[in-house]
């Protein structure tokens, strides 16, 4: 049968065959029956709809008719009439899906065709117990032999759903899986059955099981495997009684449980473990693999069988899951921004607007602005407002890592691919698989990692470090930094074709000075923040702070600006806010005056902060004889860059031109 990409399923179906997988699988290892494991796959599928009804049925050794095996909510009439039910070209959903050997949709058993002629008492007995839609898939091993059919009922017309069919070709698969589990299960307990025949004859029956098995003496050499173990290993018929273990399983797996596996060898009782398998092609899966004896009649162990059941995707889905888990508990130690973004001047608004229109798609987005401006922020609200909101955000601070440990950082290592590397590791994109990546800095990616990165964006995959293997991985990529990177494309520092790949959709976060009507906002949120903290209780602001808080022109931003508040709340003694001046880096002359209290409706503090600027500006214009640029500037003698004090000119009306005359 086939399986649909799981790209394209809904996230709450996905999740929820995730973990009916995860169940079922559970039970298989548990050696439950096999009524038992396709009665409780059944029971949490039906779980997800109430109209919902789905039925395993399983074929007979002649492909000739089919036998409900489970199906707890099906109506007893239909169980009775469908016991068994013959395998036909038009034969209702099932009995047509068996004969086809494909999927049968039947949007209305009430007109559908293949409800009528031999199949008229079906259609009849269905639509009497409230069936009204089929759908049934044909279970098929990978040799082309028909198991079964999975099912699944509406009680109401209804037309199939992309998340319908995902529910059915997976639930199909996972019920495919429990019926060849229990074949070779079968299969295997008829093998120990006729131990007494020849080797030959046994050698046989195993390799017709279709699950990887051994054969291994008292000690645990191996001495034989099935031909799917051969197929899988690559490995011929004489490679393996020589040294079988180290040749198939991942060394650091032989070594981990070399003593573990003596102990159980020697105790003689059946015992199982976990290790990874080398297939033909160079790469390893996660096996579970069970060991039984086989004794005599003096009780002596003469045999042992192991069996090896893959739960690859298993062990990769708890390995994500521990880094999701590491990735929070860096996030959560990590508080070096304020949470939530605070202002609502026109350019924040425009980023804003932006951060909304592309959150919802997958592009790859370019964060750019100064240091401390808050490009994390913008990059945070994209991942939270994205359908990938509830999957891991990893944090790689590109700058941060040296040159030589990128790659490795980025996109994992294996054992030995260099000296250090004691063990394999996964990577941030691993880690971030099924979410978002945020790499800032990364205008100081080093070259050789640019071309890496380039592939990531292109073909959606990576290479661990000391494996040429591709690994598929779905990360959405977001990316920031502080350079120019169209100059730094120009002098070669920086990849043109990489440069175009992330920028998709550009963002630029204005610097502080490019806001400074979101300054008593922000002063605000931080004082509460800082003073909640330190367990001050503070009220007003002093006027002469908030206007130099304005006035200067915060080369370092938010970030900045978030210091010097908490500075200045440790060392606040009373319940009015206030800096000592000399922290800032310019000093421009501030006027003191009656202070502000913290809550005063904005428009009344713009106008105080628009008079006292409106005078500031005068005076200083005043002094420089109308000049605004230069060393001798009014700009450079209030602190502010010359195109801020332009605007600020223009905005409040002043006519610098008179101050020339003077």
């Amino acid at each position: 049968m086939s399986v649909t990409d799981s790209s394209l399923i809904s996230p709450r179906i996905r999740d929820s065959l995730a973990a009916i997988h995860q169940r079922t699988l559970e039970l298989i290892v548990r050696g439950a029956p096999l009524e038992t494991v396709l009665n409780a796959l059944c029971e949490a599928i039906d779980a997800l709809d109430p109209d919902l009804i789905s039925t395993v049925l399983v074929a007979d050794p002649d492909g000739t008719r089919l036998w409900p095996k489970a199906g707890p909510r099906i109506p007893a009439g239909w169980k009775q009439l469908i016991t068994p039910l013959p395998i036909a070209p038009c034969m209702g959903s099932c009995g047509t899906a068996a004969y086809r050997k494909e999927r049968v949709i039947t949007h209305d058993i009430a007109t559908d065709p293949l409800w009528s002629g031999p199949a008229e008492e079906y259609r009849t007995i269905a639509l009497r117990h409230g069936l009204r839609t089929a759908w049934s898939v044909p279970l098929m091993s990978e040799t082309g032999e028909l198991l079964g059919t999975f099912a699944l009922y509406y009680t109401k017309p209804k037309q199939v759903g992309t998340d319908d069919l995902d529910l059915l070709e997976k639930a199909g698969y996972i019920a495919l899986i429990a019926i060849e589990r229990d074949r070779a299960q079968t299969a295997l307990t008829n093998a120990l059955a006729a131990v007494g025949k020849s080797e030959s004859e046994l050698r046989t029956m195993v390799d017709m099981i279709p699950q990887l098995m051994a054969v291994l003496d008292p000690d645990g050499q191996t001495m034989y495997v099935n031909q799917l173990s051969l197929e899988y290993t690559g490995l011929s018929a004489q490679e393996v009684s020589t040294d079988y273990r180290r040749r198939v399983f991942h060394p650091e797996d032989v070594e981990r449980l070399k003593d573990e596996r003596a102990r159980a060898l020697a105790i003689g009782e059946p015992f199982e473990n976990e290790q990874r398998a080398r297939r033909h092609d160079g790469q390893y899966r996660w096996f579970l693999i069970r060991y039984r004896p086989l004794r005599d009649e003096q009780g002596r162990v003469v045999r042992w069988y192991c069996t090896a059941t893959d739960i690859d995707d298993r062990k990769r889905s708890e390995e994500r899951v521990r880094n999701e888990n590491l990735a929070l508990r860096e996030e959560i130690d990590r508080s070096s921004m304020f949470e939530e973004i605070v202002g609502s001047s026109p350019s924040l608004r425009h980023v804003l607007t932006l951060v909304e229109r592309v959150a919802p798609t997958d592009s790859t987005v370019l964060i750019t602005g100064e240091t401390g401006s808050g490009k994390e922020l913008v990059a945070r609200a994209i991942h939270k407002k994205s359908h990938r909101a509830s999957r891991a955000f990893i944090r790689v601070n590109c700058a941060a890592i040296p040159p030589s440990l990128v790659a490795s950082e980025l996109f994992g290592h294996e054992k030995g691919a260099f000296t250090g590397a004691l063990q394999r590791r996964l990577g941030r994109f691993e880690s971030a698989n099924g979410g978002t990546i945020f790499l800032d800095e990364i205008g100081d990616l080093p070259a050789e990692t640019q071309i890496a990165l380039l592939r990531v964006l292109q073909d959606r995959e990576i290479e661990r470090v000391g494996n040429s293997h591709p690994i598929p991985v779905d990360v959405r990529v977001l990316a920031a930094t502080n350079r120019d990177l169209e100059k730094a494309v120009a002098a070669g520092a920086f990849r043109q074709d990489l440069y175009y790949r992330l920028k998709v959709f550009p963002i630029h976060v204005p610097s502080l000075r490019e806001r400074a009507e979101d300054i008593p906002l922000l002063v605000e949120y931080l004082i509460e923040r800082y003073a909640g903290k330190a367990g001050k209780r503070i009220r007003k602001i002093s006027r002469s702070t908030l206007t130099l808080f304005q006035a200067y022109d915060w080369p370092g931003n938010i970030r900045e600006l978030q210091n010097v508040i908490e500075r200045a709340v440790i060392l606040c003694d009373g319940d009015t806010f206030s800096v000592d001046e000399t922290w800032l880096a310019h000093d421009p002359k501030m006027l003191d005056g009656p202070s502000i209290a913290i809550g005063t409706s904005l428009p009344q503090q713009q106008r105080i902060q628009s008079e006292t600027e409106r005078h500031l500006i005068e005076a200083a214009l005043a002094e420089t004889g109308g000049r605004v640029a230069g060393p001798k500037g009014a700009a450079a003698k209030l602190g502010i860059p010359r195109q801020t004090l332009d605007s600020k000119i223009a905005a409040l009306g002043i006519d610098k031109y008179q101050y020339k005359s003077r």
